[in-house]
């Protein structure tokens, strides 16, 4: 079994509308994503699949859906304001948890094809959250 990875780093901004304490608060964070490709076999090339072909899929999705907006989740009643204002929202059906956000990003990068084996997103330096199927 080969595996790879890619990993990416992004500002967003978020907060958790059910959390009982400061996260509950807009803030923003700089977040770092490492996304893990595997494959029983390599392809002619010698790849599960090009670093660079990696980046240009789902380094592309985050590049323009993720990075410098905030992330909220669908109901939260700043949406509407914020977009009045003309910041730029990502609604997510979930809160925009670490773990969440590490499904969210599994599922986009599934959708591109790529042998996704695991996502593991880190919200601050020392804490993170892992997805796998």
């Amino acid at each position: 079994m080969f595996t790879v990875s890619r990993q990416f780093s992004f500002c967003y901004g978020h907060r958790l509308l059910n959390h009982p304490g400061k996260c509950a608060n807009l803030h923003g964070h700089n977040a770092k994503v490492s996304i893990v490709l595997r494959h029983n076999t390599l392809n002619e090339q010698g790849m599960i699949a090009d670093f660079g072909d990696i980046k240009k899929s789902i380094g592309l999705w985050i590049e323009t859906r993720l990075d410098h907006r905030l992330i909220l989740e669908t109901h939260d009643p700043l949406i509407p304001v914020l977009k009045d204002q003309g910041l730029l929202i990502f609604p997510l059906p979930a809160e925009p948890t670490a773990e969440n956000l590490a499904k969210l990003l599994y599922e986009e990068t599934e959708k591109t094809g790529l042998p996704v084996c695991s996502v593991t997103f880190w919200e601050t330096e020392h804490c993170s959250a892992e997805y796998r199927a």
